[in-house]
């Protein structure tokens, strides 16, 4: 009820500190750590935000309302961010701007190829930096006009999200019968662990990437993962 209310209220102008306000994001991303970033970086710049956690749940966002700003992850549990960038900057009336982000940089070729028209580079933490971000993404004339102020404020996600995403992982690899969740596991949690600093958890998952591509043995990297995980979980139970 309180999105539908937020919708029918009038749009605010812009301020130097709040430079996003008057504008409707949507994040598209799996990662519940890396969406809270972004949620608690649009919000202080002032824009009302939505989020979809696949390509199916954001189709079901488009066909009710039309935001202003589409952030799109490159790899999501039922495709590619790639397919949705494409769809959005073909559409008869395109949103404002689509912005890819992965915490992978060899994929913004990729958003670009697409369409997009800017690229976030996960972890994003500074404040300043995602607002400057954003507006280049912008069409000129959707950009606010003035002076703003220049910030350099860290923002710091919910802790519970982090566990949420790990947990989200365990319950993968107990319900997992093949391999054909592996590659978005290695994905997904090496986006995961970049944004929150966990140099451990990244190079694992990026060895079972690694291993997988050249074909060579990975089961091993699969226990070591599995362990990892259930390691933060518990960690985290205990504190």
């Amino acid at each position: 009820m309180s999105d539908i209310l937020d919708d029918l209220m009038p749009l605010q102008k812009p301020t130097p500190q709040r430079p996003l306000l008057g504008l409707t994001v949507l994040v598209v991303e799996d990662s519940r750590f890396a969406s809270e970033a972004v949620r608690l970086l649009c919000l202080r710049s002032g824009a009302r935000i939505r989020r979809a956690d696949s390509l199916a749940a954001a189709h079901k966002h488009l066909a009710v309302y039309r935001p202003n700003v589409v952030i799109v992850d490159l790899g999501l549990p039922d495709g590619s961010g790639a397919d949705l960038i494409d769809e959005l900057t073909h559409l008869h009336s395109p949103v404002d701007c689509v912005i890819g982000m992965s915490g992978d940089s060899g994929t913004r070729a990729t958003a670009q190829a697409a369409g997009a028209h800017g690229f976030i580079e996960k972890p994003i933490a500074n404040l300043g930096a995602f607002q400057e971000m954003v507006l280049d993404a912008l069409p000129e004339a959707a950009r606010p006009s003035g002076l703003r102020i220049i910030t350099d404020e860290q923002i710091d996600p919910d802790p519970i999200a982090l566990q949420d995403d790990f947990s989200h992982v365990a319950d993968i690899l107990t319900a997992h019968n093949g391999d054909e969740m592996l590659d978005y596991i290695a994905q997904f949690l090496a986006g995961v662990a970049r944004t929150a600093g966990d140099t451990e958890v990244a190079e694992a998952a990026q060895t079972l990437a690694r291993h997988r591509e050249a074909g060579q043995p990975y089961r091993t990297d699969v226990a070591r993962i599995a362990g990892l995980v259930q390691n933060r979980i518990t960690m985290s139970q205990a504190s």
